[in-house]
């Protein structure tokens, strides 16, 4: 299915969940906030999320630093 990530298209293959693409992207779930159509997605829902074509998702990095 076609999405929409951070601004750039992608491919999405696997099963449709965000916790595929998550796994396919290489993210660490610990340290990423996610919106999927400007909704906020709490960890725990990660996994039951379907996504769909068209989807437009941004997965934020914690940074830190000081």
């Amino acid at each position: 299915m076609n999405l929409t990530v951070n601004g750039n298209p992608h491919r999405h293959a696997a099963d449709g969940t965000l916790g595929a693409l998550l796994k396919e992207l290489g993210a660490d779930p610990a340290r990423v906030a996610i919106l999927v159509n400007e909704r906020v997605i709490r960890r725990e829902d990660r996994d039951a999320v379907r996504l769909k074509e068209g989807d437009r998702l941004e997965i934020l990095a914690f940074v830190g630093g000081g």
